[in-house]
């Protein structure tokens, strides 16, 4: 049961590294894209944007699309697939072509995220849901770093085609991996089927739709701060290069040993309190990045990084514990407004980036953090530890424990 146990850990750590492998890969490269293309480094930013609005839209209808089929099969298949747009991406033929298979990706990316977070949702239950999303979230920290790491090595050094891919290869092997070590949910859900007409309104009852705008305003932060970022340290004075932004995506690797400890600490605590910490900390390295030194900027990367994914943890955690009877419908919704804030927070700070520069988007990226905290303190409804937090059928292994699976 342990040796099961570990297994299911470590493939829902890769899960969470398959759907961010090449979410973000053309953050460091823009420059390139421009230059390559011949469009504007704002136009380029549009490879991401495609992206995130292409899993915004996407990912309310997963649990419609992907509810009939078993949950290991669904993860497994769309992890597999992603390595299919990456590989076209690479042979693009115009910008145009481009987007189109980046937003192909954005349209997988949900598939695994929704049915990864609902497959955790149904198979633990209590404080151990905390515990395991933080480990899926420590997956998605890797998988971020590794595709931008890769695509600005590659890039400088060989080209952007071929990093894609690689990216590719990585995405495929990530995927042979799962299907290897995700054991399917040997617990099973009580299958509860209310009234057609209560269906949306159970998803947007008060706590979940906090969880849905502190989503928003994580994500926007994050994109706005590591996009304009790096457009800001590749100009005058620091003038970085696609593999020395690319490096500095490292400062990911901190929440890699963060979130597990925090995940095991809160277990028994809040969620909403996790959440301000992940909020402190965020606020804290953004005012570290207006200072003239390199150094303390990557340490304010690093700490602003953290932040947000202490604050997705906990909102993943929340809304699994909190949505009892479609737990995909509610991750699905909590991804659009997750991705919706992607989207604006690579296009709202331009219109600031041109007129107060990288302090302008400093102010706005610690507002929409300070508001994600606002939103949760007023939204979210403490959760009583160790409470059922999901309908999971009793007496299936015999053993009578909340924490483990069969």
């Amino acid at each position: 049961m342990n040796l099961r146990l570990h297994s299911a850990r470590v493939a829902l750590f890769l899960c969470g590294c398959a759907a961010f492998l090449n979410l973000y890969s053309t953050q460091s490269i823009l420059q390139e894209f421009a230059l390559s293309f011949q469009v504007s480094a704002r136009q380029a930013g549009w490879s991401i944007t495609v992206t995130t609005l292409a899993v915004a839209i996407t990912a309310p209808f997963i649990s419609r699309l992907t509810g009939r089929f078993e949950q290991r099969s669904v993860i497994v298949v769309a992890a597999l697939l992603l390595a299919v747009p990456a590989l076209l991406a690479a042979r693009a033929d115009s910008f145009a072509e481009l987007l189109v298979w980046r937003f192909i990706e954005g349209m997988l990316i949900p598939v695994v995220f929704a049915t990864s977070v609902a497959y955790i949702g149904d198979r633990w239950r209590g404080g151990t849901v905390t515990e395991i999303t933080s480990l899926y979230v420590a997956g998605t920290v890797l998988g971020g770093f590794a595709g931008r790491f890769v695509a600005g090595i590659m890039t400088q050094y060989v080209g952007w085609r071929e990093a894609f891919e690689l990216l590719a290869i990585i995405s495929l092997l990530v995927g042979i991996a799962i299907h290897v070590l995700l054991p399917a949910n040997p617990v099973l859900a009580v299958k509860v089927s209310p009234v057609r007409r209560h269906t949306f309104r159970d998803l947007c009852h008060k706590p979940l739709l906090a969880a849905y705008g502190v989503g928003f305003c994580v994500l926007f932060s994050q994109v706005a701060t590591f996009t304009y970022a790096g457009l800001y340290l590749s100009q005058a004075p620091f003038n970085l290069g696609a593999a020395a932004l690319g490096t500095i995506y490292a400062v990911f690797l901190l929440a890699l040993v963060v979130i597990p400890i925090a995940g095991r600490l809160s277990k028994l605590r809040p969620q909403s309190e996790l959440l301000t910490g992940a909020v402190l900390l965020g606020v804290c390295g953004s005012i570290l990045t207006l200072m003239p030194s390199l150094w303390l900027i990557v340490l304010g990367l690093a700490l602003s990084s953290t932040g947000v994914f202490l604050a997705q943890a906990s909102a993943n955690a929340f809304i699994t514990a909190t949505a009892r009877h479609n737990k995909a419908g509610a991750v699905g919704l909590y991804l659009t407004g997750y991705y919706l804030g992607g989207s604006f927070g690579a296009i709202v700070p331009a219109m600031i980036w041109g007129r107060w520069g990288w302090q302008g988007c400093v102010a706005l990226i610690i507002g929409f953090q300070l508001l994600s905290l606002l939103i949760a303190l007023t939204g979210w409804k403490p959760l009583k530890p160790d409470a059922p937090d999901t309908p999971v059928a009793r007496g299936h292994n015999g053993s009578g424990r909340t924490g483990e699976p069969a």
